[in-house]
């Protein structure tokens, strides 16, 4: 075979070599781990606690509601592996082909160096540089860049690492609560923290006649996931014996009473067993006189001397 020949099929296969070396030039993978929390729901309950006795001997009662959740938490560890390459340029290989071709010889300078070296040269120089040669004279690649480059998802990897039960209680916050008095139907709110503030003696309770109603029934839905709960709370005959006459006695005008009246009044829910109406009424009387000192104190040493009661300082804000 001819010289020339041989010249000729060197530099094909030279430029075979450079130009897979350049199209199989890949940059390294990257991974992200991170940890993924799944929760499923095993039970879903409204609970409604009327408190103690469930029989109401008073007419204002707090009821507390709070929705319970039950789930099996499974965590996993998760890692995400992604291919790098770098978009290919067209003008860059202006520049990349000249420095790649001193990479080129650089490269293989260092690997013979290596040799009289016993292999102590960093891989940064031996290897680096050569790719980075080979890479730069290919005409239909770019030199590896990380600020240049893309990703593309390789595979994802999940590892459960464990089970467990988890419980949450969360208050039935400013949400509506159904109660049902007889044929009546009332709708409540609850307060910030769950508590729903039953009071005969308000309305609407006060605007219906609940001689012969002797059980509240309690419900709240959440429509969203259809769960309901349910609750009775009973309420005394005494207490209903009494709804009537201590509705008029704190609801009826203060303003055209006299000091007597008043003092009756207190002192009539007091007998009543409804200490904390009568404190109420106490205080409220207490704040309407307060802009005349001396039927304030001729109010409150007449009900001082007709019940013994120790009342209200009116000088407390």
């Amino acid at each position: 075979m001819s010289k020339r020949s041989t010249y000729t099929l060197g530099g094909a296969a030279l430029c075979g070599a450079l130009l897979l070396g350049g199209c199989a030039n890949q940059m390294s993978q990257r991974s992200d781990h991170e940890e993924r929390v799944e929760r499923k729901l095993l039970e879903h309950s409204l609970q409604i606690d009327v408190g103690e006795p469930k029989v109401m001997e008073l007419p204002q009662r707090r009821v507390r509601i709070h929705e319970l959740k039950r789930f099996e938490v499974t965590e996993f560890e998760v890692t995400r592996r992604y291919d790098r390459y770098t978009p290919y340029q067209p003008w860059r290989e202006i520049y990349e082909i000249p420095l790649g071709a001193v990479a080129v010889v650089a490269g293989i300078s260092a690997n013979v160096a290596n040799v009289f070296a016993l292999g102590n040269l960093p891989d940064s120089i031996t290897h680096d540089w050569l790719s980075y040669g080979v890479a730069g004279v290919n005409p239909f690649m770019n030199v590896p860049s990380n600020g240049r480059a893309q990703q593309n998802l390789a595979g994802i990897d999940e590892v459960e690492k464990g089970k467990r039960e988890e419980s949450i209680s969360l208050p039935w916050n400013e949400r509506l609560v159904e109660v049902k008095a007889g044929k009546m139907t009332h709708e409540l709110t609850t307060d910030k923290h769950g508590v729903l503030r039953l009071n005969l003696l308000d309305s609407p309770f006060s605007e219906q006649n609940l001689n012969h109603i002797g059980t509240l029934h309690l419900q709240v839905v959440d429509e969203e996931n259809q769960v309901r709960g349910d609750a009775s709370l009973l309420v005394s005959g005494n207490l209903r014996g009494k709804l009537l006459e201590a509705h008029e006695l704190i609801f009826d005008d203060l303003e055209d009473d006299d000091v007597g009246q008043w003092v009756h009044r207190v002192k009539r829910l007091s007998e009543l067993g409804l200490e904390e109406e009568a404190s109420e009424l106490e205080q409220s009387l207490i704040e309407l006189t307060r802009n005349d000192p001396e039927l304030q104190q001729e109010f409150l040493q007449a009900l001082t001397k007709a019940t013994g009661r120790l009342v209200a300082d009116p000088g407390v804000q």
